[in-house]
């Protein structure tokens, strides 16, 4: 933005200075509107993120959470036109260079980043019982099979300790420290 500002605008600047005949143009270099649209706290990148922690979020849940968050709150974001042969749209996004359409579909799934079936394998044959047991039966990002093998370790955990406090304090410590290896 600082160089199209200088390049453009300032150019323009200078030619009126200088008397040089010129029809000024717009070169609609103001993005900033666009820039918050996107990347602001409950911009579309944070209302990304916020829909991929919870297990039930769709593309549905994720458009309708752009929709109430932007949709007439912002000129910059549309609903886009429906044109006949041409791939169905969910958003538009309103800049510079045009009106942009913007199809959602698995932005949650490829948001998620699920682990290289390589490491999970390599995490699942671990000398680590600990985490050759959290891996054990993971399906990718949407199975939830590590949080339930976490569970079933800390229940089992809970029930061992009983009266052996020093034991079941090392424990979550260990855990934590296993998954900052991770």
């Amino acid at each position: 933005q600082f160089f199209n500002h200088h390049m453009f605008v300032l150019e323009q600047e200078e030619y009126k200075k200088e008397g040089i005949e010129w029809e000024f143009i717009d070169f609609g270099m103001d993005l900033q509107a666009c820039i918050d649209l996107i990347e602001k706290p409950m911009g579309i990148m944070s209302i990304l993120e916020e829909e991929c922690m919870f297990p039930k979020a769709s593309d549905a849940t994720f458009k309708a959470k752009l929709y109430d968050n932007h949709l007439g709150k912002s000129n910059n974001f549309q609903k886009p036109r429906i044109v006949k042969g041409k791939p169905e749209a969910h958003f538009s996004l309103v800049h510079y260079a045009g009106t942009v359409d913007y199809n959602i579909n698995n932005w949650l799934v490829k948001n998620k980043d699920p682990l290289n079936e390589t490491v999970v394998g390599l995490y699942q044959k671990s000398t680590m019982k600990l985490l050759s047991y959290l891996f054990a039966g993971y399906a990718g990002a949407d199975s939830g099979v590590l949080q339930k093998n976490l569970k079933r370790i800390l229940e089992t955990n809970k029930r061992q300790r009983k009266g052996e406090e020093e034991k079941g304090l090392f424990f979550p410590d260990s855990v934590c420290s296993s998954q900052s290896n991770i």
